[in-house]
């Protein structure tokens, strides 16, 4: 009876071990999916970048050409509107500084409306 409760006892002990391998691998396979999928993940949002960088690059090369071109329309318009109020400038400068100093001859002495008579 011995025997054949030490061989039980045995065979017992070897379909643990069994389990115990196939929970290893279950592990070990788990682990490796997990890796897997992290790996497979950071190449997936790095061709993301990469894709996200060259859309930000093609807009900001369409975009500058256009403000280069609108920024020399500005230019232009800004030295035409200078041109202009300097040859209105040289047109009506006489004329200005003389009502200037025709206000400043022309002086009524009153006193002033605070002072008491």
């Amino acid at each position: 009876m011995a025997a054949s409760s030490s061989q039980g006892i045995n065979t017992l002990l070897e379909a643990e071990r069994e389990a115990a391998k196939i929970v290893q691998k279950a592990k070990q396979y788990r682990i490796q999916r997990l890796k897997d999928a992290r790996s497979e993940a950071a190449k997936e949002i790095e061709d993301l970048k990469a894709q996200k960088n060259l859309e930000y690059q093609n807009f900001v090369a369409q975009h500058s050409g256009a403000s280069d071109a609108s920024l020399g329309v500005v230019d232009q318009e800004t030295d035409a509107k200078i041109a202009e109020i300097q040859s209105a400038f040289a047109a009506n400068k006489e004329t200005a500084s003389d009502k200037i100093l025709e206000a400043v001859k022309r002086v009524e002495a009153k006193p002033h409306i605070n002072v008491r008579v």
